[in-house]
């Protein structure tokens, strides 16, 4: 049986800790940013991590 191959998208955007969670960036940062407050750009800097609901999903992508 052929290995699976993990999903490059899913590669480039999520990483898992050694928690288990799964961490993601914010979304809303990549244009249009003058209309954004400066509080609201620094607060979406930070990273995010994903919801119980779909880390079974992303953890499949990852192949974990």
């Amino acid at each position: 049986m052929p290995k699976q191959k993990t999903r490059s998208t899913a590669k480039k955007r999520f990483s898992v800790k050694p928690s288990g969670k799964i961490k993601r960036s914010q979304q809303n940062r990549r244009h249009i940013l003058t209309k954004k407050a400066p509080a609201r750009k620094m607060a979406l800097r930070q990273p995010a991590y994903v919801s119980k609901a779909d880390e079974k999903n992303i953890k499949s992508m990852l192949n974990q």
